[in-house]
């Protein structure tokens, strides 16, 4: 997987339809309510604002949101934490951690999570020197796993009882 994507400036991008024309950024502050609704909207896992704050005063490099219309329709919040590896047991290194993503129903299928994704992995890599990137995901979520996979993510692991319905999560790492 390359990380092919620009880490400087907004991005104009097409999506996936041949017609939808989005923008990839990083969060400003002033985005943080759209963020949170959108959060709110199609995430059952929900945060408190100062999650969001503190996540963007400490990553802002790898807080990336999408906008079509001038109108933030996904995001991808992220940290980098120093940690044991999950590509090289046994080692510690600085790793990356997808904390959420999410896109609005009406602007999925157009590539806007990749194109965020693909931006948040490699901000971490050359902003805050992270030599790999994790996920938790739903043991349910097909359509989110796939995309993953797509990314170069594996498997690397199961947790019972992650999410606060009862659900296991995947583990899932991928190197930078």
């Amino acid at each position: 997987m390359t990380l092919d994507v620009s880490t400087e400036g907004p991005q104009r991008m097409l999506g996936k339809d041949g017609k939808t024309e989005f923008v990839i950024r990083e969060a400003t502050y002033r985005d943080l309510n759209d963020v949170i609704a959108i959060n709110r909207k199609v995430l059952p896992e929900n945060y408190p604002n100062w999650f969001f704050v503190e996540h963007l005063e400490q990553f802002p490099k790898a807080f990336i949101v999408a906008e079509v219309g001038g109108r933030v329709v996904g995001y991808v919040m992220s940290r980098v934490e120093y940690g044991w590896s999950n590509v090289n047991k046994g080692k510690a290194v600085r790793r990356g951690h997808i904390v959420s993503v999410g896109v609005l129903p009406e602007a999925r299928r157009l590539g806007i999570a990749t194109a965020m994704m693909l931006r948040a992995m490699k901000a971490m890599k050359i902003y805050y020197g992270a030599s790999e990137v994790y996920l938790e995901v739903r043991v349910s979520n097909t359509p989110a796993i796939s995309l993953y996979e797509k990314l170069g993510y594996k498997i690397v692991g199961r947790i019972p009882r992650y999410y606060s319905d009862g659900e296991d999560a995947f583990l899932m790492a991928c190197p930078l």
